[in-house]
């Protein structure tokens, strides 16, 4: 069985060819960094006009890197449906059901969350239940993961996502887009973390409340303030804070994802050495993982965490969650399914 795979809900153009086996016969990513970042951000209308500008050509190159002589060899086509940038997953909707409609083949709208959720399965034997942290640069959310479409959030961001305030603080020092690498790049040259946190305290919020929901919006402030207060910040000066705001980062999810990991046990009682599991592009993040690391050994879980290139948004992924859902009987999608911009994963059946 073999899928192809369209995902264009942010700011990166994929194409890719995956089988039912979890092969990957092909996978593109077309990233338009360089056209957001004289703006410091994605801009929606700039990243729809690429998709439209780069799909065609793209999904032609991954069909031959597949070994594909035409699109009557495959089985199904997969796109992201929503959540994102709706400009953009119109763009791939429309190429999915035109390919779809002219070679008479079914069709999948895939939530783009439950693409990320079921990427662990794409890479190892990762079987239900399991623990996930998801966490982007437009969402952070902690799911138990019960089976295919079955989905349920222990916690999400009562305001910003976590890579939100890593591109903040990206661009509040001057780093430019995307943030992530810069922040985590500069806080590894800081020598003295405890020095660090001592020049620019910030807070570690919602550490030690109840519960797995995460806030982000008042760390974001108090790295303004920093920024502001010192307004002639030298090279040393920025590692200090990426390392202090990193270290309040890693207590947030320390914190989080402990508390996730006891409801986890309390949900499944029976579950024997569940896997926990981070996806998303903060999860290319070693601080991050770290902190994963740490709790699933003092919790009895065991660590998974796909290759750097399928933690970001790839289309391997909607294919694979296609090939999951038809291993499971459900059926495709009509060549009228919608595209939305808001998609809660605890929606899906």
């Amino acid at each position: 069985m073999k899928i192809l795979g369209i995902e264009s809900s942010c700011d990166e153009t994929a194409v890719a060819v995956v089988t039912g086996d979890r092969e990957i016969l092909a996978d593109l990513v077309l990233s338009q960094t360089d056209s957001h970042a004289l703006y410091g951000g994605v801009v929606p209308e700039v990243a729809a006009r690429a998709h439209m500008q780069h799909i065609t050509q793209l999904t032609r190159k991954a069909m031959a890197e597949a070994g594909l002589k035409g699109f009557q060899e495959l089985d199904a086509v997969a796109v992201t449906a929503g959540p994102g940038l709706i400009g953009g997953v119109m763009v791939g909707a429309m190429m999915a059901k035109a390919i779809a409609a002219v070679h008479d083949l079914p069709v999948y709208g895939i939530n783009h969350l439950e693409g990320h959720a079921l990427t662990p399965r794409l890479v190892a034997d990762v079987p239900f239940p399991y623990l996930l942290l998801l966490a982007s640069g437009g969402h952070s959310q902690i799911v138990a993961v019960k089976a295919v479409g079955a989905y349920q959030c222990l916690g999400t961001t009562q305001d910003d996502a976590l890579g939100e305030a890593f591109d903040k603080t990206a661009k509040l020092l001057g780093f430019g887009y995307p943030g992530g690498p810069a922040v985590e790049k500069a806080a590894a040259a800081c020598a003295d973390l405890e020095k660090a946190r001592q020049d620019f305290p910030l807070p570690a919020p919602m550490v030690g409340r109840p519960g797995c929901d995460f806030s982000f919006s008042g760390l974001k402030t108090a790295v303004r303030r920093h920024v502001e207060e010192h307004a002639q910040m030298d090279a040393a000066d920025k590692a200090a804070l990426c390392a202090s705001f990193q270290e309040s980062v890693r207590q947030v999810l320390y914190d989080r994802m402990t508390n996730a990991a006891r409801r986890f046990y309390g949900l499944f009682p029976e579950a024997k050495n569940p896997h926990l599991v981070a996806a998303g592009g903060v999860a290319a993040n070693q601080m991050l993982r770290g902190a994963l690391a740490a709790v699933a050994a003092e919790n009895r879980f065991q660590l998974t965490v796909p290759p750097a290139r399928l933690c970001t948004d790839n289309a391997a992924m909607i294919a694979w969650a296609a090939a999951e859902r038809i291993a499971a009987g459900k059926p495709p999608d009509g060549l009228d399914f919608r595209v939305v911009p808001r998609w809660p994963l605890e929606a899906l059946l």
